[in-house]
């Protein structure tokens, strides 16, 4: 295994890093966040989930937010959807790009989306065509991929055989998703390259949370061993409604950070990030967990 020159990076602070926190921010401040993003050189936002407002809360305002950012030129504007109504408002707001979810343990997923696993499958390969029809891309997500906070440990060959029937269906990526924090760098070694043979030439997408401490040594197994596209969060906010205990993403500029100074460039400008995090602790009213925002981009 070798590290690759570069990777994608997709910013996901102004919906994951937001949807579990306490805090309503503004409208005018998730724009404000995006935009910083934006300056930063991200080119990939997950700029907000359609979801069920009284579940989520923090997602209520996703048309607005959608509507007062814009179409910031060169940038893919991801909305989340676990749903086809969830899809329809994100078509009906114009986003650019629909994230589908699909869930890796049936008790999470009824939990979650009201779905098994096998079903939340079926309902992601809806939303795909659904982005198909209206002529933007899609990409699928499988949660939990690493663990469930209910039943535990999540079988490879069952994440395999769900990206392997995901990825017939036409998603521009496969991303998995260390929902709760539980993977360590082997494991996430061997999944990510499982699942890259099994949906070649697809890229394999990476998405983790730090809730052991184990996420940016994550990140640095899934890069090498295949991934091409990470997520992170500005900060380092983030977490699951869903998922009882689990701490933020990895935080973006701490990514940036470790990958741009190994070689693999990111198109992200570090300075940039760092500043935007502690902007972000002063709206959230606290210190962000991400070591760049403590210690700075020097």
């Amino acid at each position: 295994m070798s590290l690759p020159s570069a990777i994608e990076f997709v910013e996901v602070g102004p919906r994951d890093g937001l949807q579990n926190e306490a805090v309503l921010v503004s409208t005018a401040d998730k724009v404000e966040l995006i935009r910083r993003a934006i300056a930063a050189g991200a080119r990939r936002i997950e700029v907000a989930s359609f979801v069920n407002p009284t579940k989520v809360p923090q997602m209520a305002d996703a048309e607005a937010v959608v509507a007062a950012l814009g179409r910031p030129e060169g940038v893919t504007r991801i909305g989340l959807v676990l749903n086809e109504r969830g899809a329809e408002r994100a078509l009906a707001a114009g986003l650019d790009q629909l994230g589908a979810v699909a869930v890796a343990s049936d008790e999470f997923g009824g939990r979650n989306q009201g779905q098994d696993s096998g079903r939340s499958v079926e309902v992601a390969a809806r939303i795909i065509g659904m982005a198909r029809e209206a002529r933007i891309s899609a990409q699928v997500t499988i949660a939990v991929a690493f663990g469930c906070p209910f039943t535990g440990a999540v079988d490879l060959a069952h994440v395999v055989a769900m990206a392997r029937r995901l990825a017939e269906v036409g998603p521009i990526e496969i991303a998995l998703a260390d929902t709760i924090g539980v993977a360590v760098p082997t494991e996430v070694a061997a999944l990510v390259m499982a699942v890259r043979e099994a949906v070649a030439p697809l890229p394999v997408r990476v998405h983790f949370h730090n809730t052991r401490g184990t996420g940016i040594a994550n990140v640095w197994a899934a890069v090498e061993a295949g991934a091409s596209v990470v997520d992170g969060s500005i900060g380092g906010l983030g977490g699951c409604p869903f998922a009882p205990g689990a701490a933020g993403n990895v935080a973006s500029e701490d990514v940036v950070y470790m990958l741009d100074r190994s070689g693999v460039q990111t198109g992200l400008d570090l300075a940039g990030l760092v500043e935007t995090a502690r902007w972000l602790g002063g709206v959230m009213g606290k210190e962000m967990p991400s070591m760049l925002a403590k210690v700075g981009a020097e």
